[in-house]
């Protein structure tokens, strides 16, 4: 399994079409953690998710943990997010609980300046986010990287990241496609 994180916005979905046009079954934590979320807690969207109590969240995300172990094709890629901001602080988007029972062949973050995320969030009328400001953002670019960092020791796998400036998606997708060879 690849895994392919990065801040909503980042352009993570975008980057993987390549993959999924290669064959890849590419699954998205997040629509996962909706599904269960959805079934358990009457959540109405995806972005009702980081409103849960951390409780819950981490009760979803142990049910998406257990699917996502079971899966054993060599070609699949997992779209999500390295870390959570919460009210209360950031949470791991993969818990140890769940990254250690995984088979993770590599791991990528996919990043952006701040200025091209925050511009592609405005622009994205499909998804109802909380207002951040660029530090806020950088921040979180920051965690993410530091979480990037854990999960390659803990699963001991190989972590690359990638850069996805605006104008420069086909780049981005090209040192994607080489890492699925």
């Amino acid at each position: 399994m690849i895994i392919v994180m990065g801040l909503p916005g980042a352009g993570k979905s975008t980057v993987l079409k390549i993959a999924a046009d290669a064959g890849w079954n590419v699954s998205n934590y997040g629509t996962e953690m909706f599904e269960i979320a959805k079934e358990l807690y009457g959540i109405e969207n995806r972005d009702q998710l980081r409103k849960l109590k951390a409780e819950e969240q981490k009760i979803v995300q142990a049910k998406v943990g257990e699917k996502l172990a079971a899966i054993t094709e060599r070609k699949t890629i997992l779209d999500t997010h390295c870390s959570i901001n919460t009210s209360k602080g950031y949470l791991p988007g993969l818990p140890y609980s769940i990254i250690s029972k995984l088979k993770v062949e590599r791991l990528v973050m996919v990043t952006a300046p701040i200025a091209d995320i925050m511009q592609r969030r405005s622009a994205d009328k499909s998804r109802v986010r909380d207002e951040q400001s660029e530090q806020s953002l950088a921040e979180h670019d920051d965690m993410n990287r530091n979480y990037l960092a854990a999960y390659s020791v803990i699963c001991a796998a190989p972590a690359i990241i990638l850069q996805n400036a605006n104008g420069k998606l086909e780049q981005t997708q090209s040192r994607f496609a080489a890492l699925l060879e």
